[in-house]
């Protein structure tokens, strides 16, 4: 009798944590931010650095496992880089 596989619900490299409590801080900075205006910016950020702490999550983490999904994960960050650069040159910004 071979024992039971326990489902693997860890997603794309991923924790099971990442997502949720990214989720949580950014709504406890929301709402502090209610109170303290100059938090909301911070709120912002950091709703915007969750997708980012992910990927390098997955880029670093998941390079032994499967070097395909790292490389996609640093892709990613290559696109936000270029995107950033791109955005310097744009008059007006």
């Amino acid at each position: 009798m071979t024992p039971e596989k326990k489902p693997d619900t860890e997603l794309a490299g991923l924790p099971g944590w990442l997502y949720p409590l990214g989720f949580w801080v950014a709504v406890g900075l929301l709402a502090l931010g209610v109170l303290f205006p100059r938090l909301a910016a911070l709120a912002v950020g950091w709703v915007g650095m969750v997708p980012v702490l992910a990927a390098v999550w997955v880029a670093v983490a998941a390079w032994r496992r499967d070097r395909r999904l790292s490389l996609a994960a640093l892709a990613a960050l290559g696109g936000l880089v270029v995107v950033f650069v791109v955005k310097g040159f744009l008059p007006g910004s």
